[in-house]
């Protein structure tokens, strides 16, 4: 079945040579060095059809990576649904049975329901459950600036700045159906040292998001001293210039549908400035979704328009 609406510019690199690992579970490697320092992960494939981090990652193996200091581990997430991908319908293959990246509470793990998601999902707990330090690579539905996700915590705010890049850092709560592996365990606890960003890289089969998930998985990389700038210097010749000065986006709100109809009054892509308060941005049945402040940012807008589900969230920029 062909989908036109989709320019997939990007090959799913073959990652079978990672199946075995040396983890334990499938598809999950981990390089120690002999000085101390922290346990670093770089996960990609949350969503299947998000190939870009497969691609990092795969750079990284293909490259011979290995940590100055700590621990680095590599893996892949949603693997089932990764390789049921097709570039003639690119959309198809996110997850199988439900969103892989809705299913990080405790609740949900340690419960009863089954699903090939939450199957993945606890085989790779104890992965994530070991880390000090995690980047989780993805992509998105619109051909946007690169975001960074850094929750809400002043923790994950100051790595973000000390990655340096993307220009537009967002700081946001989450979604309604469910927690991300970002804010799992200590990730989300003011308490706990453990950090973790997500990166949203760009429109999900753009050649630009492989080259900035690369890009902002080098920087993480470099932030924590886990590799120095000459380790990683010849992979994709980048220079590591200064970056732009970030931009930080508040998330005051997240729209959860539900009606059984949500429309968008104008066919938004994310990051849109609606400069008046009380502007109508979309209807959700009969009922009217307005801006709530002026200046309001419009971001990551979904076509996923299913009851339950995040439409879209709003924000401001802040100081």
């Amino acid at each position: 079945m062909s989908d036109l609406r989709f320019n997939v510019e990007l090959t799913p690199p073959d990652i079978s040579p990672y199946r075995a690992g040396n983890t334990g579970v499938d598809y999950v490697t981990t390089f120690a060095a002999g000085e101390p320092g922290p346990h670093v992960a770089v996960l990609g494939l949350t969503h299947g059809n998000e190939i870009c981090g497969a691609i990092a990652i795969d750079r990284l193996f293909q490259a011979g990576i290995r940590p100055r200091r700590g621990k680095l581990t590599l893996g892949f997430n949603n693997v089932a649904a990764y390789l049921e991908f097709d570039a003639r319908y690119p959309v198809a293959s996110r997850y199988i049975d439900e969103d892989f990246n809705r299913l990080w509470s405790p609740a949900t793990l340690d419960g009863p329901r089954r699903s090939a998601e939450l199957e993945r999902a606890r085989a790779m707990r104890p992965i994530v459950d070991a880390a000090d330090y995690l980047l989780d690579l993805h992509s998105m539905q619109y051909a946007t600036a690169p975001l960074m996700l850094a929750g809400t915590l002043d923790k994950s705010r100051e790595l973000a700045r000390n990655v340096g890049i993307p220009e537009i850092v967002m700081c946001d709560p989450g979604h309604a159906a469910g927690p991300r592996m970002r804010d799992y365990g200590g990730f989300g606890d003011p308490a706990s040292p453990k950090t973790a960003l997500l990166i949203e890289a760009g429109q999900h089969w753009e050649k630009r998001a492989a080259e900035v998930a690369t890009d902002v998985t080098l920087r993480f990389l470099i932030a924590l001293g886990t590799v120095t700038r000459d380790d990683v210097a010849a992979l994709g010749g980048r220079d590591f210039v200064a970056a732009p000065k970030q931009r930080v986006i508040e998330v005051t709100e997240a729209v959860t549908i539900t009606g059984s109809r949500f429309e968008f009054v104008a066919p938004y892509v994310g990051l849109e400035l609606i400069a008046k308060k009380g502007t109508v941005i979309g209807h959700d049945d009969d009922r009217e979704i307005r801006t709530p402040y002026d200046d309001c940012v419009l971001i990551m807008p979904s076509r996923r328009l299913i009851k339950g589900q995040t439409a879209v969230r709003l924000g401001r920029y802040v100081a």
